[in-house]
C-alpha cells in the first residue's frame, strides 16, 4: 500500500495532483457522486481542505458547481463518473454554456486499454460535450495533471465564461507525476482604448433615448451601483438581461437609481416600448440574444454597442460597436461620458411604469394562496442581500417580477430555460455565502426534478427555504396548449406528494400552507427552525402568472 498521497516511488498520483492543483487554484468546494473511475482523486480529496459535498444525482452536483460560479465568478467544481453520470451531468454543463457560467467538470473514464471496445459505460467525451462546452480535454500523460487543471480553470473564467470538461481515465489518474502543481495562469487584463471612449462619446452625445442592458457574470458590488447613479444623472433607463437583473441594484440607498426592469420571459410592457424606440442601446456584459429581443423581434435595427469580456455569442441584429472588456472596466469608462440630447421624461416615465409593474396586486382568497400575496410578505421579510434561486417555469415570473436585488451574484435561475436548477443551487448558496438568506421559489414540476438535494442541504447543514407553489399541472406547458389547443389538455397533469411531510421525512421543516394568510407565521416558522425547510404552497391550478403580467408564451422553456 502506497502512502495517502504518494505512489510507490515517492512521487505524486495523477489523482492527487489534481486535487492539489485545484487546492492552489483556491477551489472551496468540489460537488459529486462518487464512481469507481476517479477513486485517485477521492482519495487526494480525503485530507485535502476542499470539502467533498456528496449530492443525489449528478445534475445535482453540476448544478450546484453552476451556481457557485454565478454565485462567485470562480469556476464550480463537479466531478462524475463515466456513461450515466456524466450523462446526468450534461444538463448543467449546457446551462453554464448558454448563459455563461463558469464551472469545470471532471469526469472519469475507462481504462486507456479499453478505449473502443465497448467497454462497461464507455463514451465519447467530446463526441458527447463538444458542442457544449469551451474545451473537451481527456488527461492521457499524467505528468500533465497539475497543468490540465490550470488551463481548465482558467479557460472557464476568461473571455465569454463556460464550462470546461475534463476527462480522467482510471489507470491514468493512478500513475505517478513529478509535478505536484504548477502557477495558476493570470487572467489577462481588458481595458477600453481612446478611440473606444471617443466614440461612445460620439453616440452618446446624439442619442435622445439612450437604453443600457446589463447581465452576464463579474459584476462586483461597486460597478452596479455606480453605473445606476451614473444613468439617473444622465436620464438613461437601465435594463436587467433575462435572469441576470441582479447584475445592478433595483434601488440605491441614496436614490431609486436608473433601473426599470428586465428583458425576456414575464417581461413588462413598458420594457417592449423601451426597446422599440431606443435610438441606442449599450449591452454591458451580455449580448442581446434570442429572449432578450422577444425572439429576434425587438431591436434588431437599433445603433448597439456590445461591452464583453469575450466573443458575444448569440448576439442578434446590428452591432456598430464591439468592446472587449469586463462590465467594471467598461462601467469605469462610461460614467466619464455624458450626454447632451436625453429626453427629460425618457427615465422618470420608464420608471414610474416600472413601480406600477412590480407593485404586487393580492386577490382575496380562502381556497388558495395567492402569490402575490406572497411575494408582499417576502419583499418585508427577506433581507437586502438574500440569495433568490428558481428554476424554470411560470413560477418564477412572480420572483423575477416581485422580489428586488440590491446586491450583485444574489440571483441563480437559468438563463437557459433548464428545470431543477432552484433547489441545488440554493444549496450551493447556503455553503458559498453561509449566515446569508437564501430563498428558492420552486414550481411543483421543477422542484422534483431535483428535490432530492435537500437531503444534502441536511447532510451539510446548509440551510434555506424552498417555497414550492403546488398547482397540479406543468403550467407553461399547460398554458401553450390552452393558447394553440383549447380544451385538450395532454401530458400536463402532476401528481404530487404532501412536501411538506416529504421534507420532515429529510429531517427538514416542512410546513403546508393552503392560504396566503398563513403564509408570513410559516415563513417564520422555517427561519426560527434553522434547519433547510419547505413550504408547501397550495395554488390555484387555474392561475398561471400574476394577473396582469405579460402572458407571452415562455418559449423555449421545458415547463
Amino acid at each position: 500500500m502506497y502512502a495517502a498521497n504518494e505512489t510507490s516511488t515517492g512521487q505524486l498520483s495523477a489523482g492527487h495532483a489534481i486535487v492539489a492543483q485545484l487546492e492552489r487554484e483556491g477551489v472551496e468546494r468540489a460537488y459529486a457522486v462518487p464512481g469507481e473511475s476517479f477513486l485517485d482523486v477521492l482519495d487526494g480529496l480525503h485530507d485535502s481542505t476542499i470539502t467533498t459535498v456528496v449530492t443525489r444525482h449528478e445534475g445535482g452536483s453540476g448544478f450546484m458547481a453552476m451556481a457557485e460560479g454565478r454565485l462567485t465568478g470562480r469556476p464550480g467544481i463537479a466531478m462524475v463518473t463515466r456513461g450515466p453520470g456524466a450523462a446526468n451531468a450534461f444538463i448543467a454543463v449546457h446551462t453554464a454554456w448558454q448563459d455563461a457560467t463558469p464551472m469545470v467538470l471532471f469526469v472519469g473514464l475507462v481504462p486507456v486499454a479499453d478505449r473502443g471496445r465497448f467497454s462497461f459505460q464507455e463514451f465519447d467525451l467530446t463526441g458527447w460535450f463538444g458542442s457544449t462546452a469551451k474545451k473537451v480535454v481527456t488527461l492521457d500523460d499524467p505528468t500533465q495533471a497539475a497543468a490540465v487543471v490550470a488551463d481548465a480553470m482558467h479557460t472557464a473564467r476568461t473571455g465569454r465564461p463556460g464550462p470546461v470538461v475534463v476527462g480522467l481515465p482510471e489507470d491514468v489518474i493512478r500513475q505517478p507525476t513529478p509535478t505536484r502543481t504548477v502557477v495558476p495562469i493570470a487572467d489577462p487584463e481588458l481595458a477600453v482604448s481612446e478611440a473606444v471612449r471617443e466614440r461612445l462619446q460620439t453616440m452618446l452625445s446624439a442619442a435622445r433615448r439612450p437604453v443600457v442592458v446589463v447581465g452576464g457574470e463579474g459584476w462586483s458590488k461597486d460597478s452596479g451601483p455606480t453605473l445606476s447613479r451614473w444613468a439617473a444623472e444622465q436620464g438613461i433607463p437601465v435594463l436587467g438581461d433575462f435572469r441576470a437583473y441582479d447584475a445592478v441594484p433595483h434601488v440605491l440607498e441614496d436614490g431609486p437609481g436608473a433601473y426599470v426592469g428586465f428583458t425576456g420571459y414575464g417581461r413588462g410592457d413598458h420594457v417592449a416600448e423601451i426597446l422599440d424606440t431606443a435610438d441606442l442601446a449599450i449591452y454591458v456584459g451580455a449580448p442581446r440574444t434570442d429572449v432578450g429581443s422577444d425572439g429576434y423581434t425587438r431591436g434588431l435595427d437599433t445603433p448597439t454597442v456590445v461591452a464583453v469580456p469575450g466573443e458575444p455569442l448569440g448576439h442578434s441584429g446590428r452591432l456598430d460597436a464591439l468592446v472587449t472588456a469586463a462590465p467594471q472596466a467598461f462601467v469605469d469608462v462610461l460614467v466619464g461620458l455624458s450626454t447632451e440630447a436625453v429626453e427629460a421624461d425618457w427615465l422618470p416615465t420608464a420608471r414610474r411604469r416600472y413601480q406600477e409593474f412590480v407593485t404586487p396586486q393580492p386577490t382575496p382568497s380562502t381556497e388558495f394562496v395567492d402569490m402575490d400575496a406572497v411575494m408582499t410578505v417576502l419583499r418585508d421579510e427577506l433581507d437586502d442581500d438574500a440569495v433568490i434561486t428558481y428554476g424554470a417555469g411560470n413560477h418564477s415570473v412572480w420572483p423575477s417580477r416581485y422580489l428586488r436585488h440590491t446586491s450583485p451574484a444574489s440571483l441563480v435561475a437559468p438563463r437557459n430555460g433548464a428545470m431543477g436548477v432552484g433547489i441545488p443551487a440554493a444549496v450551493a448558496a447556503a455553503m458559498v455565502h453561509p449566515g446569508r438568506q437564501v430563498v428558492s421559489v420552486a414550481g411543483d414540476g421543477c422542484f422534483m426534478m431535483n428535490g432530492q438535494e435537500i437531503a444534502t442541504a441536511v447532510g451539510y447543514d446548509a440551510p434555506f427555504i424552498a417555497i414550492v407553489v403546488d398547482n397540479g399541472v406543468f403550467a407553461t406547458i399547460r398554458e401553450h396548449q390552452e393558447r394553440h389547443y383549447p380544451g385538450r389538455p395532454s401530458g400536463t397533469h402532476l401528481t404530487n406528494p404532501d412536501f411538506a411531510a416529504w421534507a420532515e421525512s429529510y429531517g427538514a421543516y416542512g410546513e403546508r400552507v393552503e392560504t396566503a394568510d398563513d403564509f408570513a407565521g410559516a415563513f417564520r416558522r422555517a427561519v426560527a427552525s434553522g434547519r433547510p425547510a419547505v413550504l408547501h404552497l397550495i395554488q390555484d391550478p387555474d392561475v398561471r402568472a400574476p394577473e396582469t403580467a405579460v402572458r407571452d408564451a415562455q418559449a423555449g422553456e421545458d415547463a
